[in-house]
């Protein structure tokens, strides 16, 4: 740091962000020079819980990795499970874990459009916004009885059918949804206030973004049609009505007309996929224990690529567990898109990869000659508050 640059905090508690993550910013005067990032405040435990746990239960816990992604991580996670069972599930069960799906991604899509609106001081298009996504949370309340954690998917199916009767219903609320959606598109795209805040801010080039493996919305924004519906199609995503949607703008504003965009797609499917519903069950009975064996799945979550890594040691409890939330490989795109921006971009920029600290925080013990160590908790408090207090920075 010279004399003429600064470095301030940007976290791990501050107003732009909802969950704690800590940012060293660098400027020099308003722009932007360095960026540091630490990740690691929120350490649940996850994986190594799934490990205690049975597959069913393993599924609940799935869904409690991310509120808004509840649907895309348990469908990760059971597909992988499905795998390990060679299970043949019902395709009425597959269509109806498609709906869900994409309903999840429409209500994340719009819940984060009005998030947007908030970081850039446009508070109306976030109440908007997010009046809009109860249209769609009542609707996947009516097919799960849930708004949140949906609890629908199990392992050989879903637990919740669709009646004919309730088709219009739904089609009527995807109408005011599509409706509105169009409408906040052509307003992003003609209003100056939102124009002078997202063109041309928090660039990632093409190549940046495939070299650091971004994913998602991110990278799609980049000009690069990455999308795993696409490159690992599974029923009902094969004949679907949507396609990759990209950007060239490789900004803010791209970040937001691909997401936009996606959400008129995922109307489109469910209106497919209610017309061609298949007849049949929409489960089936699958073994409580599970063959010897691993299985890596992947999932297109609103916000990325999703992975669940399942190994099997022929028990009812999985050997290991492995997550890999979007965010942990969008995280590394931040600091090439803030760079050279002003400090008044810094919440919107770091709101358009869409984050979520709370479930890609994981937690790993390395020693300097690069070997791991599996230690207890209370060995690691204990090493963790004798460090602290010789080091004595609980007096700062």
């Amino acid at each position: 740091m010279t004399e003429k640059t600064l470095t301030i905090p940007l976290g791990p508690q501050h107003p732009a962000l909802k969950e704690p993550e800590s940012f060293m910013i660098t400027v020099d005067g308003e722009i932007v020079t360095d960026v540091d990032f630490r990740i690691g405040y929120v350490h649940r435990g996850i994986e190594k819980a799934f490990e205690s746990r049975s597959y069913i239960q393993n599924i609940y816990l799935a869904e409690r990795i991310c509120g808004i992604c509840s649907q895309s991580h348990t469908t990760c996670y059971i597909q992988a499970v499905e795998e390990l069972l060679d299970l043949d599930v019902p395709k009425r069960g597959l269509y109806i874990r498609g709906i869900v799906n994409e309903l999840n991604r429409i209500h994340s899509h719009i819940l984060w459009l009005g998030v947007a609106g908030h970081e850039i001081g446009w508070d109306t298009l976030f109440h908007y916004s997010w009046r809009d996504r109860e249209l769609c949370m009542d609707i996947i309340e009516e097919i799960t009885g849930n708004r949140v954690n949906y609890a629908n998917n199990i392992i050989g199916g879903v637990r919740h059918d669709i009646p004919k009767d309730w088709h219009p219903g739904i089609h009527k609320r995807l109408d005011k949804i599509e409706e509105r959606v169009g409408a906040y598109v052509k307003t992003i795209l003609n209003e100056k206030t939102i124009l002078d805040r997202a063109l041309g801010v928090g660039i990632l080039k093409p190549d940046i973004a495939k070299k650091l493996c971004a994913t998602g919305p991110t990278i799609r924004a980049s000009g690069i049609p990455w999308d795993v519906r696409e490159t690992e199609p599974r029923v009902p995503y094969i004949g679907a009505p949507w396609k990759t949607q990209t950007s060239d703008l490789c900004d803010v504003a791209g970040r937001v007309i691909v997401r936009m965009n996606e959400t008129i797609d995922s109307i489109k499917c469910i209106r497919q996929w209610l017309k061609k519903l298949p007849k049949g069950d929409i489960k089936i009975r699958a073994p409580r224990r599970v063959p010897e064996g691993q299985a890596i799945s992947r999932f297109e979550a609103p916000r990325g690529e999703v992975v669940h890594y399942v190994v099997s040691n022929g028990t009812d409890k999985p050997y290991r567990h492995k997550a890999r939330a979007p965010t942990l490989a969008n995280i590394p795109c931040l600091p090439s898109m803030l760079i050279g921006g002003y400090i008044a971009d810094l919440p919107i920029v770091l709101a358009s990869i869409d984050p979520c600290f709370s479930c890609t925080d994981r937690i790993i013990i390395k020693h300097s000659d690069n070997q791991t160590e599996e230690v207890s908790w209370e060995k690691f408090t204990a090493q963790a508050r004798e460090r602290r207090f010789a080091e004595k920075t609980w007096r700062r």
